[in-house]
C-alpha cells in the first residue's frame, strides 16, 4: 500500500513571472519524495505534495543561488495531509495560513538578502522588502545603467578603449544573470530565460557588439524590473482588502469601554462603533440602528440600513449612529482575513488553458534555441550567407523567443479575475472555476434561502371581524416569546408597524391547533384554518380569499377572537428583493434557469410565476442529484446554486457549485465558488467577469504571440536587431501583465 502524502506550503521571495515558477517546480520536483509542486507566481507561493520521511532542507540551498527564498506557511512546519483532489497542491490546507500580505515580487534576484527558511511566517513583510527602487534589483539595474552610461562617455574621448568599457558595462549586469542561469541549469533546466540572455550577450560580444551586448543587459535588467512591479501590484489588489479593518476597537469590559488592538477581540466580546468608524469586527447589532457602507467590501453604492440581530462585517464604515456589536468571529477568520486566504488559495490552482501553455512552453523554448541556431548557420554554410550577420540574428532570436509574455498572459489574468470577484464578494476557488463559470448554460437554484430570504413575511393581514391593526396587535400578544418562524414574522411585521403588543394571560400552545391565550380579558386563539373554523364558522367568502391565499403559496393563520372569525394573516418565504432582476440577467446571456426545490408544488409555482423561471418541485437530495445528471447529459453546461448543506449531492455533481450566504463556513468553504452577499444577481456578474477574463486571456496569447512574430520576421530580414529583440520579449511580457491588471477596474452589473 502506498504511503499517504503530506503537503507542505511555502512563501517564495525573488519570484515575478512564470519563467520563476518554472525553475523553482522543475528544482523542487528534483528532491527525493517530492511527488508533485505547484507554484503561484500570482500569491507568491510553493506548495508540495510529498512523502511523510521526504527531506525538503536541501531545497533553499538550490534555489538560493537563483534568487529565491522559502519561508514556511504553514505552523508546525508547514506540513498536512495532502487532500487528494482533482486540483493536486491545489492549497486546502488552511491550518496556519498567513493572512497578512504576501511579499512583493520586486525582490532581489540576485540573490542577496533572503530570509533563512525555518524561520516562522509572522504575516510580516520581510526585511527584504520595500518600495520598488530600494530593492536589490533596482540597485542592480541602476549600477548597469551607469556603468553603461560611463562606458559612452568614457569611450567617446578614448575610441581604443570603447570595446573593453562596454564589455565590463555587460559583465555589472551579465554575471548575476550568469549565476542564475548556471544554477538552474545545475537543477536540470538549461532553458532559461537566463541561459538564453547569457548566451545572446556572450555570443554579441564575440562577433564585435559588445555595446549592443551592454545596451541589452541593461534592458533586460529594466524589463525584470517593471515585471517585479507590475506582479506586485498585482499581488497588492487582493491584501489591500485587509488594510479595510481599522487596527484597534473600542470595547466593553468589566462595566468599562476600552481601546484595544483589533486583533486581541474575542468572540463573544460587545465593541462600540461610533459613527463614521470603520467597523472592527465580523459580528452581530445588538443596539442600535445605522445605514452601513459596505461598498469597501461590496462594491454596493447605497448604504444598507441595519438593525439588532442584523449580520455587519468587519472593514465596512457606520453610517450616523452608534452601535453596539456582539463580535462573532476573530481577527483571523473574519470575512475579509479568510477571503484574502481563500482567494490566495484560489490562485494557486491553475486553470486548464494555463496547463495547456505550460506544457507548450516545455517544447517553445528548446524550440526557439534550435531555430536560433539553424538561422545563424543554415544560411552562411548552404548559402554564403556572411557568418557575422547570421550569427547576430541567431542571436536576436534567442532573445525574441523568450515565452515570459506568452506564459504569464493567463495566471496574471487568472489572479486579477479572483481578486477583482472577491472584492465584490465573489468567492471562485481556482482558475478552472474561473474558466469554467464562463460556459455555464443552466443555472440551478434552490428556492429556499437562495431565490427567497429562506424566512417567513406577512404578506397579507386581512379583518373580517376587526380592523387589520387589531388583527396583529392581538395576534402578536399571542406569538410574544415565540421563536417559531411564523411567528417572528407576525412580531416583525408589528414591529415594522409601531403597534402596542398588549400582554397575554393564561397562554397555551395547542398541538397541531396552534395557541390560545387571554388578552385583555377576551379569549383569543390564532392557528389553522380548520382549527380555527372548528371554533368559529367560516363564511364563503372568507373561505374563497382563504382559498386564493393558499393558491398564492401563501401559508394562512386566523384569528378568533369573542367566538367570531377576526381576521386572517398569511406568510410567505418572499423572493430575495434582487432575485427576477438576477435571473432576468441570466436570461440575456441566453441562460437556462431552473428553481429545484423540496418545498410543495403549489408553492414553489407561485415563486416561480413571480419570478419567471422554470419549476420542479418536491424533490429529495437525491432528485436534484439526477436532474443535474439529466442536464449534464443533454449537453448543458450545468451551475448549482444553493445554501451549501442541504443541496450538498446537487452542488458537488454540477460544473461548478455556488454557496449562497453572508460570509459563512459553508458558504466559503463548500462549494467551487460562493456569492458571500447573498444576491442573485451575483451569478450573473461571475459569469460576466469569467467572460471578461477569458477575453482578456486570449488577448493576452494574441498580444504576445503577436510580438513575437512580428519581431521574428523582421528580424530575418535584417530589419530589426538585438535591441529590439529584447524589447519585443520584456515589453511583451509588461504589457500583458498591465491588460490583465485592467480587470481589477472591471464593472460588473
Amino acid at each position: 500500500m502506498t504511503a499517504p502524502l503530506v503537503q507542505s506550503r511555502f512563501r517564495v521571495t525573488g519570484m515575478d513571472c512564470a519563467s520563476c515558477a518554472a525553475k523553482i517546480e522543475g528544482t523542487t520536483l528534483r528532491i527525493a519524495g517530492v511527488a508533485e509542486a505547484e507554484v503561484s507566481v500570482a500569491a507568491g507561493t510553493l506548495v508540495i505534495r510529498h512523502a511523510a520521511d521526504a527531506d525538503l532542507a536541501p531545497l533553499a540551498g538550490r534555489l538560493s543561488p537563483m534568487g529565491y527564498a522559502l519561508a514556511p506557511l504553514a505552523s508546525g512546519g508547514g506540513q498536512r495531509k495532502a487532500h487528494d483532489h482533482g486540483e493536486s497542491c491545489a492549497g486546502h490546507d488552511h491550518a496556519g495560513h498567513d493572512h497578512a500580505a504576501h511579499d512583493h515580487s520586486d525582490h532581489d534576484h540576485s540573490g542577496h538578502d533572503h530570509a533563512e527558511v525555518g524561520g516562522h511566517d509572522h504575516g510580516a513583510a520581510p526585511a527584504a522588502e520595500g518600495r520598488w527602487w530600494s530593492t536589490g534589483k533596482a540597485r542592480l539595474t541602476l549600477l548597469s545603467g551607469l556603468a553603461l552610461v560611463a562606458a559612452f562617455g568614457v569611450g567617446t574621448f578614448v575610441p581604443a578603449a570603447q570595446s573593453w568599457l562596454y564589455l565590463a558595462a555587460m559583465l555589472v549586469g551579465l554575471v548575476p544573470i550568469a549565476r542564475r542561469a548556471v544554477a538552474a541549469a545545475a537543477n536540470g533546466m538549461p532553458f532559461t530565460i537566463e541561459m538564453l540572455m547569457t548566451i545572446a550577450a556572450a555570443g554579441a560580444v564575440i562577433i564585435g557588439a559588445a555595446e549592443e551586448a551592454a545596451a541589452v543587459v541593461f534592458l533586460f535588467l529594466v524589463g525584470e524590473l517593471l515585471e517585479g512591479v507590475a506582479a506586485g501590484r498585482a499581488r497588492a489588489s487582493i491584501r489591500a482588502l485587509t488594510a479595510l479593518v481599522p487596527k484597534t476597537a473600542l470595547v466593553e469590559r468589566n462595566g468599562a469601554t476600552l481601546e484595544v488592538p483589533a486583533g486581541s477581540l474575542k468572540v463573544g466580546e460587545v465593541i462600540l462603533v461610533r459613527p463614521g468608524d470603520r467597523i472592527s469586527a465580523d459580528g452581530l447589532i445588538v443596539a442600535g440602528e445605522s445605514g452601513i457602507d459596505e461598498s469597501p467590501v461590496t462594491g454596493e453604492s447605497v448604504p444598507v440600513r441595519k438593525g439588532p440581530e442584523a449580520t455587519v462585517f468587519a472593514g465596512t464604515v457606520n453610517g450616523e449612529a452608534a452601535l453596539r456589536v456582539r463580535v462573532t468571529a476573530t481577527a483571523e477568520d473574519n470575512t475579509i482575513a479568510r477571503v484574502v486566504k481563500l482567494v490566495e488559495e484560489a490562485q494557486e490552482k491553475r486553470a486548464p488553458t494555463e496547463r495547456l501553455i505550460d506544457r507548450f512552453s516545455r517544447y517553445y523554448t528548446p524550440g526557439v534555441v534550435v531555430v536560433a541556431a539553424l538561422v545563424a548557420v543554415i544560411p552562411p554554410l548552404l548559402f554564403g550567407g556572411a557568418w557575422d550577420a547570421w550569427i547576430y540574428k541567431g542571436l536576436a532570436i534567442l532573445l525574441i523567443g523568450c515565452p515570459c509574455a506568452l506564459v504569464i498572459s493567463t495566471p496574471a489574468a487568472i489572479a486579477a479575475g479572483l481578486s477583482a470577484g472577491a472584492r465584490r464578494g465573489l468567492l471562485l476557488k481556482g482558475g478552472a472555476v474561473l474558466e469554467t463559470a464562463g460556459k455555464i448554460t443552466t443555472v440551478c437554484f434552490d428556492k429556499t434561502g437562495t431565490l427567497t430570504a429562506g424566512k417567513p413575511q406577512v404578506t397579507d393581514v386581512i379583518g373580517f371581524a376587526q380592523p387589520q391593526a387589531e388583527v396583529l396587535r392581538l395576534a402578536a400578544a399571542l406569538e410574544t416569546g415565540s421563536s417559531h418562524p411564523l411567528a417572528k414574522a407576525i412580531l416583525d411585521q408589528v414591529a415594522a408597524d409601531v403597534i402596542a403588543i398588549p400582554p397575554a394571560e393564561a397562554a397555551q400552545a395547542l398541538g397541531g391547533e396552534g395557541v390560545s391565550a387571554l388578552v385583555e380579558g377576551r379569549e383569543v386563539f390564532l392557528g389553522s384554518p380548520p382549527a380555527a373554523a372548528a371554533r368559529a364558522p367560516l363564511t364563503v367568502v372568507q373561505a374563497d380569499q382563504i382559498a386564493a391565499l393558499n393558491d398564492a403559496g401563501k401559508t394562512v393563520s386566523l384569528l378568533v377572537a369573542d367566538g367570531a372569525i377576526a381576521g386572517a394573516i398569511a406568510m410567505r418565504d418572499e423572493p430575495r428583493p434582487d432575485a427576477a432582476e438576477g435571473l432576468a440577467a441570466l436570461k440575456r446571456e441566453g441562460i437556462r434557469t431552473v428553481m429545484l426545490t423540496g418545498d410543495n408544488r403549489r408553492t414553489a409555482e407561485a415563486i416561480g410565476r413571480q419570478l419567471g423561471i422554470e419549476v420542479r418541485a418536491e424533490l429529495l437530495p437525491q432528485d436534484k442529484l439526477r436532474i443535474v445528471g439529466e442536464l449534464q447529459r443533454e449537453g448543458a453546461v450545468v451551475a448549482k446554486v444553493g445554501d451549501g448543506i442541504n443541496d450538498a449531492p446537487a452542488l458537488a455533481a454540477a460544473d461548478i457549485g455556488i454557496a449562497m450566504g453572508g460570509g459563512t463556513d459553508v458558504a466559503l468553504e463548500t462549494a467551487d465558488a460562493a456569492a458571500l452577499h447573498g444576491r442573485v444577481k451575483d451569478v450573473a456578474s461571475m459569469i460576466a467577469l469569467s467572460r471578461r477574463t477569458m477575453g482578456n486571456i486570449h488577448q493576452n496569447i494574441a498580444m504576445s504571440l503577436g510580438l513575437k512574430a512580428v519581431f521574428l520576421v523582421t528580424t530575418i530580414a535584417g530589419i530589426t536587431g538585438l535591441w529590439p529583440a529584447i524589447l519585443a520579449d520584456t515589453g511583451a511580457t509588461v504589457l500583458v501583465t498591465l491588460n490583465a491588471l485592467r480587470l481589477l477596474r472591471v464593472r460588473l452589473e
